[in-house]
């Protein structure tokens, strides 16, 4: 099973044209905030998977 990530074209092209106008078509600020974006989301997502491994390693000792 493969997961597709892709999105259509004119969603894609809607989507960069609502993050552009949010910076007021400045794309060296939208790609900062994107870039800012990915960086706080793969600390949250480090954050969860440090909390799962923990929380799994608890159950392995308790069914010990």
């Amino acid at each position: 099973m493969s997961v597709k990530f892709a999105t259509p074209s004119a969603e894609l092209d809607y989507e960069v044209e609502a993050a552009l106008a949010f910076h007021d078509d400045d794309a060296k600020a939208t790609v900062a905030t994107l870039l800012s974006d990915i960086k706080h989301l793969r600390f949250q997502l480090a954050l969860a998977q440090s909390a799962m491994s923990r929380h799994d390693s608890g159950l392995v000792a308790q069914i010990r």
